[in-house]
Parts: C-alpha cells; sequence; structure tokens
C-alpha cells in the first residue's frame, strides 16, 4: 500500500500535535498572519526566482535604486504596452492551518451566541475596548495588554513663574537631573524625636501622647539635605505658638550648616580632606561623650552632624490644660511653625554649552513655612 494511501484512509495515528497547532493558529490572527505570509513569499520566490525586486526575505525591495529604475523603464521605455509572450508560473493556495489557511465555519457563531447568552453584557467588549485593541474582539475574557505609546522629552515650565522644570539635554554625561523640582528635590526632609532625659536626672520619660506642661522638653530637630551642594540654614520659630493656648519654642542653634548629598563614589574618588571630613562627620557627638547621659544641650551649637543632615535641640514649654476644660477637635495637639531659608551656591546652567571645569558659581536662595507636628498636651 503506498505511504500517501495509507495516511489518506487513517491507517497511522495522527499527530497529537495537530490539534495544538490549529488551535494556536485560530486564536492568534498575528500567528496566522505570518504563516501565510511566509507561505506565498516561498511560492513568490519559487515561482519568480530570476526577479530583481525580490529580496532573500520573500518581498520587494523597491527602495533599491536599481529596483526604482527597472519600475520606471516598465513605464517608459518602448516595449510599454506590449503584452507579455511568456508563460508566468502558477502558485498553489495554502492548504492546512501550517500555511496559515482559516476555514470559517457556523459551529464558531453557535458558539459565540451561546456565550452571549451565559455571561451576558457584562462579559461582552465595550465599543472603546475593541477599538484600543489589534484584533476585532467581542468578549472581555479575551482582551490583552495594551502597551503604552513611548513619548519623547520635552522641555517643560510652570506655568505661573514660567521656570524651566525639565530640560532633556542633548549630550547626557551623568545621570544626575540638572534641572531639578522645587518640591521634591530643594526642600530638606524635616524629622522630628524626643530628647529623652537621662536616667540620673530622675525625670519621667517624654510621652508623645501626654506632653508634660509648663516643664520644659526637649526634642531632637533633623534636617537632611537633598541638593549636591552645602547649604546654611536658619530656622526661625515664634515665641509662642498661635492658637487659644500659646506654647513657648525656642530653637538653641538657628543657623547651621548642612553638607552636600554627594555619592558614595564622589567621597571614594574625592580628596582625602573630604574623605577625612567625611569620616569625621559620620561619627555623631554622642559617641564621643560617651552616650547621651553626659550631654546637655548648649545654645548655639549643633547636636549631631552627619554627611548631609544636621540635628539641632527644640525646647518646648508647653501651656497648661485643665481636665475640665472643654477642647475641640485635635485643638490639644502641639504644632509649631517653622520658617526655613537655605542659601548655596550652584553652577551656573548655561543653555546649549557644556559644563567647564571651575566655572562660575552664583548664590541662592529659598525660603518657606512649614509646620512641624510634636504630639498631643496632657492634661493637668
Amino acid at each position: 500500500m503506498p505511504a500517501d494511501f495509507a495516511k489518506s484512509v487513517g491507517s497511522e495515528p495522527p499527530s497529537e500535535t495537530e490539534p495544538t497547532a490549529e488551535s494556536a493558529l485560530d486564536n492568534d490572527p498575528d500567528a496566522a498572519f505570518s504563516s501565510i505570509g511566509s507561505f506565498y513569499s516561498s511560492q513568490l520566490s519559487a515561482s519568480n526566482p530570476a526577479d530583481p525586486l525580490l529580496t532573500p526575505s520573500g518581498g520587494y525591495n523597491y527602495s533599491s535604486p536599481s529596483s526604482l529604475a527597472r519600475i520606471m523603464s516598465l513605464y517608459t521605455g518602448r516595449s510599454f504596452g506590449k503584452k507579455d509572450t511568456g508563460k508566468s508560473s502558477l502558485m498553489r493556495e495554502s492548504a492546512d492551518f501550517s500555511e496559515g489557511l482559516r476555514i470559517i465555519d457556523s459551529i464558531c457563531d453557535d458558539g459565540a451566541i451561546q456565550r452571549l447568552r451565559t455571561e451576558g453584557w457584562i462579559g461582552t467588549a465595550s465599543v472603546a475596548q475593541q477599538a484600543e485593541q489589534r484584533h476585532g474582539l467581542m468578549f472581555a475574557d479575551d482582551l490583552r495588554p495594551i502597551p503604552p505609546r513611548l513619548r519623547t522629552k520635552r522641555s517643560k515650565r510652570c506655568r505661573a513663574c514660567r521656570h524651566l522644570l525639565v530640560r532633556p539635554e542633548q549630550k547626557v554625561q551623568s545621570t544626575r537631573f540638572r534641572i531639578r523640582l522645587v518640591a521634591l528635590n530643594y526642600v530638606p526632609t524635616i524629622s522630628l524625636k524626643p530628647l529623652q532625659p537621662s536616667p540620673s536626672t530622675e525625670l519621667p520619660l517624654i510621652d508623645l501622647k501626654a506632653l508634660p506642661q509648663l516643664r520644659p522638653s526637649q526634642f531632637l530637630l533633623t534636617l537632611k539635605n537633598p541638593l549636591f551642594d552645602a547649604i546654611k540654614v536658619t530656622v526661625a520659630t515664634p515665641v509662642q505658638t498661635p492658637g487659644k493656648h500659646s506654647h513657648k519654642v525656642t530653637v538653641l542653634c538657628p543657623q547651621f550648616d548642612i553638607g552636600s548629598n554627594l555619592d558614595r563614589w564622589d567621597e571614594a574618588l574625592g580628596d582625602g580632606k573630604s574623605r577625612r571630613s567625611s569620616k569625621l562627620f559620620s561619627i555623631s557627638k554622642v559617641e564621643y561623650a560617651g552616650g547621651e547621659g553626659g550631654r546637655v544641650a548648649e545654645a548655639g551649637k549643633v547636636w549631631e552632624k552627619g554627611k548631609n543632615w544636621t540635628t539641632i535641640v527644640v525646647e518646648v514649654i508647653c501651656a497648661a490644660i485643665a481636665e475640665s476644660e472643654e477642647l475641640e477637635e485635635d485643638e490639644d495637639v502641639l504644632e509649631i511653625p517653622m520658617f526655613v531659608r537655605m542659601e548655596w551656591e550652584a553652577d551656573l546652567e548655561r543653555e546649549g554649552k557644556d559644563e567647564v571645569k571651575g566655572e562660575k558659581k552664583e548664590k541662592r536662595e529659598l525660603a518657606y513655612w512649614t509646620v512641624v507636628g510634636v504630639g498631643r498636651v496632657g492634661k493637668l
């Protein structure tokens, strides 16, 4: 029995991979189009092996100068309008799913109708969802994720002051942003925590949920510099906080310096002096004094200092609040209004020119108001 006849009558078992391949092509239009495209490309190359317009991949190369000249000669030469006496070879059509053939079956429509009855309106894809898909899909379960479109870099300015917020660089020399946003990259990070008294003083610990009244309490105020330049900071607070209960606030060191926010590689590649100073600042004053027990906050002196942060002491004396006094919501919360002023020297940014080593620097200033929450004042 011939092998072809044996396959036709079914003497050999069908391959188990054929249904999987058919279902994959049936569910993926891109795979089916790719298969039928490669099939017809192979047929074109087989039927016209000497065609100069054909590329090795099977497509036509119309961008080649020789191909364009040949096309123009077909319409402008003497042979224009004459019939071709040669016989063209015939091409066969696709015969199975591996070649991109898809046969429309009415059973598919019956299955879609039954699925519409089962899932209802919720399971059906909307018009907007179908418009965003590459191929028309009927049901929501068949929708595929849509990749976001790539966006080009554009310069952006503030609508109010026309300050240049973002400007793409033509020649990128560093991963840092030369132009930084004010709110995110200029304003220091502020944190506050209580300075607990030494056990030798026999004073109770400070509870942020019940701050002591009519007694000075000290807090550690830490400011962290996000800039790549060292800054000078001035902190000012009102003598008494506004509101129904006036609490006294005193900043023991209102003026101080904060180091630059340099990377570790910048420290390692810097000179020896900067490395020694950064190493010195990384060790806090608490370690020098042997712990907080032997230290006393002094006016005009920084409590602790690091590479790009500085800690100062703020003293607060809470006003008396009677236990029988009726308070409104959050009226017993202690909040300190604080004015922060920064000064630093930055490199001049020149548009269209590369950075020059040792270029001039300009003095900049930034000032703003902020509110620092401390805790709740206890009652007598």
